[in-house]
């Protein structure tokens, strides 16, 4: 047996028995499937990571940046009580619109709201709505800008809310300084401000799976 195959064996295990069949997140990946969304969304024992992060937080409002077809969106979602509310930004109008079809379906139409356009552009606008602070922010859209997601996420927050960071190995290419890849350098130098940022405590872990190698970045607002 090969290694990948070895954890792909294991994070079916673990999303069997930890994060069974569930008939809206079926049919939300198969929808995104049939709209020719490309398979990046997080595995099922990664969703249940966010959810379970979010109820650890309390969480009334989270900020997803990085839409997709709202996989995700639905496990945090779900976290969330009837009077939450979950922000999530889209860059791709046709991921919109399947996202939107997948939250309805979810029962999830009147807690999460997506909105569509350029992130850095989206996120100015959400702060002149001078909005409740967010409790948990997910980060996972294009990593070039990620620098960027994560000082409008400390801007969005309180202390002790919760930043997650998507994506953040790079296949183990994060380590490589003199990377001339956009995303690598985006990645690292969000890292970089989860480690020097005065109100941000952090850490980040590396993971195996069905989705390969890689990892994520957890950071607290502290200040």
């Amino acid at each position: 047996m090969s290694e990948s195959q070895l954890w792909n064996d294991v994070d079916d295990y673990f999303a069997t028995l930890l994060a069974p069949h569930d008939d809206a997140l079926a049919a939300a990946l198969r929808e995104s499937d049939a709209a020719g969304l490309p398979r990046i969304n997080v595995a099922p024992n990664q969703g249940k990571l966010l959810h379970l992060l979010a109820q650890l937080q309390g969480a009334r409002r989270v900020l997803e940046i990085g839409t997709l077809g709202g996989y995700s969106t639905i496990w945090l979602g779900r976290a969330l009580p009837a009077d939450g509310r979950l922000i999530t930004l889209e860059y791709d109008p046709a991921h919109a619109e399947v996202a939107r079809r997948n939250l309805a379906r979810a029962g999830l139409e009147k807690i999460a709201e997506v909105r569509v356009g350029p992130a850095l552009e989206s996120l100015p606008k959400l702060a002149d709505e001078h909005p409740e602070p967010f409790d948990l922010v997910f980060i996972d859209a294009d990593k070039v800008n990620n620098p960027h997601y994560v000082e409008w996420a400390v801007m969005l927050t309180r202390p002790g809310s919760l930043i997650v960071l998507d994506n953040v190995v790079r296949g183990g290419a994060v380590t490589d300084a003199d990377s001339t890849d956009a995303s690598v350098r985006g990645t690292r130098a969000a890292l970089e401000l989860f480690a020097k940022h005065p109100k941000l405590s952090g850490t980040a872990i590396q993971t195996v799976g069905s989705k390969g190698y890689d990892g994520f970045a957890l950071a607290r607002v502290v200040a």
